[in-house]
């Protein structure tokens, strides 16, 4: 039985890369940054459409810091299977491949050499990347359930916990040891649906969705800035040029820190609620500088 259900996996893992590749051959050839699309300005538009935006369920990108790379997650639309994509540039064209099933939401740490997959991750090899993971008892625990973890440059996680009435933690390392991760406050951790955080490269910031009441609908994009004296400023909405009466979620900021990320499931027609299907957008990351305290003040109210 195990056999007959191994064989099936490569099969359907075959037929996915197979179709990908013929789909890929008939359409133009990718070249250049950002798979060769023209940068977007202060509004949002879709990312490189029919070839990462797709008919499928397509989230939570993450490049590589030389940008040759880019990974997501993608459900298919045909057989419900989540999967992890790789988009990788050789010669200045991009290719696409499948890595294999998706464990947790991929986020690469910012040397590009670990791949976080939730309470897992894989490690860069010279061949590809490693065996999948445990990140270890603090926090691969049964009582927890992280969708997504993300890594400043200084090894600061943010992440996420659907088991636990949908709240982020924090773990950093201090004197060069991993800290016991701790609640967030409770101007982050308000609203429902509180997942999915990013955190920037030099933790400055983070960024998570939320539904509260301040919003526009449904989940929303929100963003804390860490202040002087270490405690994160009160969660601001990225306003209505991001977030919309649909869903926006799984924020990210590219490695060069130009392009700001996220998914969006708008609402179609006589709907209340968000669709299943969406897209990844992606706009200019000035959204985010426009929201940056611009004299720093330790005393700034953390309250929403």
């Amino acid at each position: 039985m195990k056999h007959n259900i191994y064989l099936l996996h490569l099969l359907t893992l075959f037929l996915l890369t197979n179709t990908n590749a013929f789909a890929m051959s008939e359409r133009p050839t990718l070249k250049g940054p950002y798979l060769g699309q023209t940068p977007p300005g202060m509004i949002p538009k879709v990312f490189a459409p029919g070839y990462v935006s797709t008919r499928h369920r397509d989230h939570t990108p993450s490049f590589t810091p030389d940008l040759q790379e880019l990974y997501f997650s993608r459900k298919d639309a045909d057989t419900d299977k989540w999967w992890l994509i790789r988009f990788k540039q050789i010669d200045n064209v991009w290719h696409e491949s499948v890595i294999g099933p998706r464990v947790g939401r991929p986020s690469l740490a910012p040397n590009g050499k670990v791949m976080h997959l939730g309470n897992k991750y894989m490690q860069r090899t010279q061949s590809g990347w490693s065996e999948v993971k445990s990140l270890g008892p603090m926090f691969d625990r049964s009582d927890w359930g992280i969708m997504r973890l993300s890594a400043s440059a200084d090894g600061t996680y943010i992440f996420d916990d659907y088991k636990n009435n949908d709240v982020l933690r924090i773990s950093e390392v201090k004197n060069g040891k991993r800290q016991t991760p701790v609640l967030l406050g409770p101007h982050i951790n308000a609203g429902k649906w509180t997942a999915h955080p990013f955190i920037a490269q030099d933790a400055s910031y983070i960024i998570w969705d939320s539904e509260k009441d301040d919003g526009y609908g449904n989940k929303d994009l929100y963003i804390s800035f860490r202040l002087p004296n270490g405690d994160w400023g009160r969660a601001k909405n990225l306003g209505d040029s991001i977030n919309t009466a649909g869903m926006e979620a799984g924020a990210y900021v590219s490695p060069d820190g130009k392009y700001l990320f996220f998914n969006r499931h708008v609402l179609k027609d006589g709907e209340t609620q968000s669709s299943t299907d969406g897209d990844i957008y992606w706009v200019d990351a000035a959204v985010i500088e426009r929201l940056r305290p611009k004299s720093p003040d330790s005393k700034l109210s953390t309250v929403d």
